[in-house]
């Protein structure tokens, strides 16, 4: 922002000769105070007040400027166009997007969130931020709800539950708005952060035989066949005190009893079932162009 210096017999007439100039109000400008002004004597010159006066950045500005000074760091040779209204928005013109944008928007993300508390500085009340390059945003969001219709109809053909890779909290807004007038399907986030993702859960959910004993009854197909006190069954691997996992007879814990410890270990029982794996992702890399463009999908069935 440009500087200008104003000069006076006191701080304040140089400050209202300045504001004057510029035609500020003083809530709208920056005033720095170079000298105080002193008045003449007998035997001594007066010294005139100098005051250097400039226009107050906006918070938009001032997100700007940050990034700006930020590109030297990141050793990108970069540029910024600012948009300022209901929302700020800044746009990043670069000749190396992939620098600036990052594997799936990961540093443009970054930049985004310093930006915005940036601009906040000072404010009761938060203005949102937008830093895009390329055109990103809007390709993004268009991919995940490509992506969202997709999996829609994969977990209504086939009855399951479909997880999504973990996402920023924008980009699953993207993809429960895209889905909310689907009477299909109802979406839910599950997980913490930075790891939060999207299932994709079918009206039609086919419970199968693993699903229904498995998750919901406690069913273990690796003991099934015996009486698990801890589960409510037999245990036929470990009856009695005969382990015949092992061959034979565990003669420190046969019965129950554990001679290791002199008495019964009501606790030393099979352990416990590990508990099911959670399902792959569907994933999409929105590539730019400073990388090449492609679509990694990976996924799993619940």
């Amino acid at each position: 922002m440009k500087e200008y210096e104003f000069s006076g017999k006191t701080v304040e007439e140089a400050i209202a000769e300045g504001l004057a100039a510029l035609s500020l109000e003083r809530e709208q400008a920056e005033i720095v105070v170079l000298e105080e002004g002193k008045k003449g004597g007998l035997f001594s010159k007066g010294v005139k007040a100098r005051v250097k006066i400039c226009k107050k950045a906006s918070d938009g500005e001032r997100a700007a400027q940050f990034l700006e000074g930020l590109f030297p760091y990141m050793n990108v040779t970069a540029t910024t166009e600012l948009e300022e209204g209901e929302q700020v928005h800044i746009n990043i013109v670069t000749p190396n997007s992939y620098a600036v944008i990052g594997h799936r928007g990961e540093i443009l993300d970054a930049m985004q969130a310093l930006a915005g508390a940036v601009a906040n500085i000072g404010r009761e009340e938060y203005e949102r931020v937008v830093v895009d390059c390329e055109n990103y945003r809007e390709k993004r969001e268009q991919t995940l709800r490509r992506l969202a219709e997709r999996l829609a109809d994969k977990a209504v053909r086939t009855g399951r539950k479909v997880s999504l890779e973990p996402m920023t909290p924008y980009e699953r807004r993207i993809i429960h708005s895209a889905l909310a007038d689907n009477t299909d399907v109802k979406t839910i986030s599950e997980g913490k952060e930075p790891v939060r993702y999207i299932v994709v859960v079918p009206n039609n959910l086919r419970y199968d035989r693993e699903t229904r004993y498995g998750d919901r009854r406690g069913y273990d197909r690796d003991r099934r066949g015996g009486y698990d006190r801890r589960e409510g069954g037999y245990d036929r691997d470990r009856r009695g005190g005969y382990d015949r996992r092992e061959g034979g007879y565990d003669r420190d814990r046969r019965g129950g009893y554990d001679r290791r410890e002199g008495g019964y270990d009501r606790g030393s029982r099979p352990s416990a079932p590990r508990p099911a794996k959670r399902a792959p992702y569907f994933g999409t890399y929105l590539g730019n162009s400073g990388a090449g463009k492609k679509e990694e999908e990976g996924e799993k069935e619940e």
